[in-house]
């Protein structure tokens, strides 16, 4: 159709038309147009000037009327001829004034009507379908009235045709568009410095509220044939590739949800001198943006990795901030909460029905437990217009061991892999009421996990569009590439034995200036300014936190000691050579409050830091740590000001008995950390972290934070 040409019905009787011919009446009166003659509209049905047409064989006159409201319920009503349709002078003003009320109706529909009426006029009719011709219609005043039933009352009669199902299970290239509504997180004293920790701010902050809504996206990564080039066929087509914590390369499934929060706002109470934390606030509004990247192994369905991308934008004092945290399957973005709770991040994006029902019919009264959740169906309700069934789902974990508590109501809808709709509700709190029905372990636990004060978590995911891919996850099945176990294995032989009687971890490094076998000399020379420190180490004490990092004299190190009774304190010194007096350079200690667990029987045999080095140093396991303002440089040798440290944690004290409830052969662990700070050239602050297990040479995880210079 050519642009200086245009229809002479107006876009109301335009789209009226398209509603009974079953189309859709979205888009330009143009579009309506063509979208017409497309379904066999002639040009003066569409109000166009008729066209020079090849001959047609003449046919009756006959209109083809077909109303469905259910599939299995039809209704072809008979037709009768327009000219019998005529009714006295009184009935057409009647049915003028229902014809304007309807217009209205229909000119603010922008989509498709539910109950398809399909209307097909003979190639000989004369005069283009007025919108008063079309509610004429004994027929079509019948679909009307079935509108209208549908549209006030039709939810109780939709309500009683949903058949059960199971969960719909993803496919490769779905996607979900979602809102983000009534957001609110709470923390409140020591939750508060979980919430800020990464964060550089000057104000004591008792008490932190953010209100937060928005938009999101969840999708499944198609992945093309480049991510099976080294396997022999395209059976897995759709998965990606990706690494795991010990490096190896495996394929599985992508799944990314990214929110863009254009409502974010914080608020802050400060800690008063005379009153504590103050009834009042500094409000601070501006947006936020959070993408979530997470890698599913395809055979074992293990989480090999989650990726957060963030960006923080708000008024001064608060700033701007962006970063990237990485984690490799030890409970992503929640840490050791998620740990302790498996299932607990499933209430950060919209849930996957299948993760929490499994295969089980979804009908009243079905109920499970799956990834520490108890769910049951409890009926049918309404959601955009249609019926979905209703799900309660509380994480009996958070309650056992005395957390708080955390439930998720979702309305479900068939052919939808995701929780069309999600409300979710969280309290965490060290409150002692929340303790009273509790075991004494569980009330440890709490006492140990949980810092003082409450965290809240309340929001609401609602559906708004659902994209269906084609090919369903390759999930359970194995692939030729996969990694054999003994390949990414570290050799049991490489592993030392030194919490029996050694003063600290084995180091042996030849990628830094000084060793810890070469720095623990210094000790000798301490006697008078840190006897403490040298008493406990000749005495059998150990090393059980230590950092280093190289300067351009040497080297400067913070060692903590604990000594058999527990006693604990923390010694600084700088290294310039061979340990000696004057290489030796005393410079801070001092004591810690609380005594620290003493108890080398439970410290793990691990690799030496040098052999640490070296596998995170390799750029085949971890290209990611290696390159331009990383941890290592190309060639492999440490990037400027990295500070390198390990770390023991073992059980004892209230947390020995508690693991002796828990488990009979609770051992520590070993992990090795670094971090480097600098000033960019793009006029960024930045802030790189990364955390290993020593024990088992295994990346936990990584994290880079920036904000202006």
């Amino acid at each position: 159709m050519s642009d200086d040409v245009a229809s002479t019905l107006t876009v109301a009787k335009l789209k009226a038309l398209c509603i009974l011919n079953d189309l859709s009446t979205s888009g330009k009166k143009s579009e309506l147009v063509a979208r017409l003659l497309e379904a066999d509209l002639t040009h003066k049905e569409v109000g166009l000037p008729e066209q020079a047409a090849p001959e047609m064989k003449e046919e009756p006159e006959q209109q083809e009327v077909v109303l469905s409201i259910e599939d299995e319920d039809t209704l072809t009503p008979d037709v009768e001829p327009e000219k019998e349709q005529k009714q006295p002078a009184k009935a057409e003003k009647d049915d003028v004034l229902e014809a304007e009320i309807l217009e209205a109706d229909l000119v603010e529909d922008e989509e498709a009507v539910p109950v398809p009426v399909k209307v097909k006029k003979s190639a000989g009719s004369t005069q283009p379908a007025t919108l008063l011709d079309i509610i004429k219609r004994p027929q079509v005043a019948a679909a009307l009235m079935a509108l209208i039933i549908l549209g006030a009352g039709g939810y109780f009669f939709i309500n009683s045709q949903l058949e059960p199902f199971t969960a719909d299970q993803l496919r490769y290239g779905d996607e979900m568009r979602y809102t983000i509504k009534d957001g609110t997180f709470l923390a409140t004293e020591g939750f508060v410095e979980l919430a800020l920790e990464q964060l550089d701010t000057d104000d004591e902050i008792c008490k932190l509220s953010l209100l937060f809504a928005g938009d999101g996206a969840l999708s499944i990564t198609e992945g093309g044939t480049d991510q099976l080039y080294a396997e022999g066929s395209t059976d897995r087509l759709g998965a990606v590739v990706a690494k795991g914590g010990m490096g190896g390369q495996w394929l599985a499934v992508e799944s990314i949800n990214s929110n863009n929060l254009d409502k974010f706002t914080v608020q802050r109470h400060l800690t008063n001198a005379f009153n504590g934390c103050s009834s009042t606030y500094i409000r601070a509004d501006g947006s936020a943006e959070i993408t979530t990247q997470q890698h599913t192994e395809l055979r074992e369905q293990a989480m090999l990795s989650t990726q957060a991308d963030w960006e923080i934008d708000l008024p001064d004092p608060i700033g701007q901030y962006r970063g990237t945290t990485v984690s490799y399957g030890v409970g992503g973005l929640l840490g050791g909460l998620e740990s302790l709770a498996p299932g607990f991040a499933m209430m950060l994006q919209p849930i996957e029905v299948e993760d929490l029902l499994g295969n089980n019919l979804i009908d009243v009264g079905a109920s499970g437990s799956n990834n520490g959740w108890d769910w049951r169906v409890i009926g049918i309700d309404e959601f955009s217009n249609n019926a979905a069934w209703k799900v309660i789902a509380t994480h009996q974990d958070i309650k056992t061991y005395c957390l708080g508590s955390a439930t998720m109501e979702l309305w479900i809808e068939e052919g939808n892999p995701w929780a069309a709709k999600q409300k979710v509700d969280v309290v965490i709190s060290s409150s002692s009421t929340n303790q009273q029905d509790c075991s004494a372990t569980s009330q440890i636990l709490n006492d140990l996990v949980l810092p003082e004060g409450e965290l809240e978590l309340h929001h609401v995911f609602e559906r708004t569009s659902i994209e269906r891919g084609q090919k369903q996850l390759d999930l359970g099945r194995s692939y030729s590439s996969r990694p054999q176990a003994n390949q990414l294995q570290i050799d049991e032989t490489d592993l030392n034995s030194w919490g029996g009687n050694e003063p600290h971890m084995p180091d042996e490094t030849t990628m830094r200036s000084h060793s810890f076998e070469l720095a623990i000399g210094c000790f000798d020379y301490f006697q008078g300014e840190a006897s403490g420190a040298t008493n406990a180490i000749d005495d059998s004490g150990y090393i059980w936190r230590a950092t280093t990092k190289d300067t351009a004299q040497g080297s400067e190190w913070n060692m903590s000691w604990v000594a058999q009774d527990e006693s604990a304190g923390w010694i600084k010194f700088n290294l310039t050579g061979t340990p000696s007096e004057s290489a030796c350079e005393f410079t801070e200690k001092g004591v810690f409050d609380d005594s620290v667990a003493f108890n080398r029987e439970a410290i793990p045999t691990t690799l030496n830091i040098s052999m640490m080095e070296q596998r995170l140093s390799d750029a085949v396991l971890y290209e990611q740590l290696s390159g331009t303002d990383l941890f290592f440089t190309s060639s492999g040798t440490y990037a400027p000001d990295v500070q390198v440290g390990y770390l023991v944690v073992v059980p004892g004290g209230d947390l020995n008995t508690l693991l002796s409830n828990l488990a009979s052969d609770a051992d520590g662990a070993v992990s090795i950390d670094m971090s480097r700070t600098w000033d960019g050239n793009d006029g960024w602050a930045n802030q790189l972290n990364l955390l290993a297990d020593a024990n088992e040479g295994r990346l936990l995880g990584w994290s880079l934070i920036q904000q202006p210079q």
